[in-house]
């Protein structure tokens, strides 16, 4: 299992977060997301041969946040 802090700038309230966790933590590979609204971070734990952690990045920006690392 991989861990991965992604640094994610636009998230402001707990739909924004929801909206993350959701999107993130239905993807095939994905055990576990955290979302730190006043760290701006998501936490991915993830089988990086099922999920890659750009797959994770971009399923972050189609909710409409820019990922920054």
């Amino acid at each position: 299992m991989e861990r991965s802090v992604i640094k994610v700038e636009g998230m402001s309230c707990g739909h924004c977060a929801n909206a993350v966790t959701k999107a993130v933590g239905t993807m095939p590979g994905v055990s576990n997301v955290t979302v730190d609204l006043k760290g701006r971070t998501v936490t991915a734990e993830y089988d990086a041969a099922v999920s890659s952690l750009d797959k994770i990045k971009g399923k972050i920006e189609d909710q409409g946040f820019d990922v920054i690392s």
